[in-house]
């Protein structure tokens, strides 16, 4: 082990503490009792030391883009586990949409399951059920977080409609959120490495009206990620099959804008790796 790892694991040891010790089962208690102001608050205070602890130098713009009064579907750009910590910095109460599988992980599934998070099995369950439990996000005064991709392979995912869907069915605006630079603090399940020092920069759009929504999703898509990739920025993260995987048997398409990679990962499937809508990592 080389003497940079061993001075790293102390303080590895020490931010995974802050991340899953007292603070975040706090987070979890006040869920149990159904305490929402508590929980929000306890939810903010966890991001703010996680923060800390890991010394993520995170840049907010586009707050004043944000409604105090207004209830959003939140659809931010998805590249790393560490997202919902930049996310919680926003000032709104967010609940999140989460598949079914990721109430299984230990403590990600104590935190969806305590706190009343919105977990589908889109595979299993009736959209009409699923607008109704986005309803009730909303009539308790949340705003609900749908990834659009559905993913953290990479940028060069494309957009699932589900949160456009909800958004215009709902009648809640869509807020898109461009989110660049989790993936350089854990890069999980491509590393196990938690990076220290490192930058993450988050954007918040103009809204979109509800009405505008599905009609407007090309466009915001291709909007956010144009931001996204802008060089003066935090770099997303790349998808690149070699190294990464395929992820057979994970429901993902490839947005049109990367044709080379869309056709490399078609070739692929076209062997007899096709993807099972039973198991993406989360919804979209």
């Amino acid at each position: 082990m080389s003497v940079e790892h061993r001075t790293l694991l102390p303080r590895a040891a020490i931010a995974a503490a802050r991340l899953l010790g007292p603070a975040a089962r706090h987070v979890v208690s006040a869920g149990r009792r159904a305490d929402c102001s508590t929980l929000h608050h306890r939810e903010r205070r966890w991001a703010r030391h996680v923060v800390s602890a890991l010394r993520i130098d995170l840049t907010i713009r586009g707050l004043e883009h944000i409604e105090p009064d207004t209830r959003y579907v939140v659809a931010p750009l998805h590249e790393a586990f560490a997202d919902p910590v930049a996310l919680l910095h926003l000032p709104l109460n967010l609940t999140w949409m989460a598949r079914a599988e990721l109430a299984e992980w230990r403590t990600l599934g104590r935190y969806l399951e305590g706190t009343d998070q919105l977990i589908v099995d889109p595979e299993h369950g009736d959209f009409r059920d699923l607008v109704h439990k986005s309803g009730g996000v909303f009539e308790r005064g949340d705003n609900l977080v749908v990834f659009p991709q559905g993913s953290i392979l990479g940028i060069e995912l494309a957009f699932k409609p589900g949160a456009f869907w909800l958004a215009e069915r709902l009648g809640r605006p869509i807020l898109p959120v461009v989110l660049t630079g989790g993936h350089r603090v854990w890069e999980h399940p491509f590393s196990p490495l938690l990076r220290f020092g490192q930058s993450v920069e988050m954007d918040v759009l103009d809204p979109i009206p509800p009405s505008e929504a599905r009609a407007e999703m090309a466009s915001i898509e291709a909007r956010m990620r144009a931001l996204a990739m802008n060089p003066e920025r935090v770099q997303p993260r790349r998808y690149d099959p070699l190294r990464d995987g395929f992820w057979d048997g994970y429901d993902f398409e490839i947005s049109p804008s990367f044709p080379a990679l869309a056709a490399q990962v078609a070739a692929h499937r076209e062997q007899g790796h096709t993807p099972e809508a039973s198991r993406p990592s989360e919804i979209g």
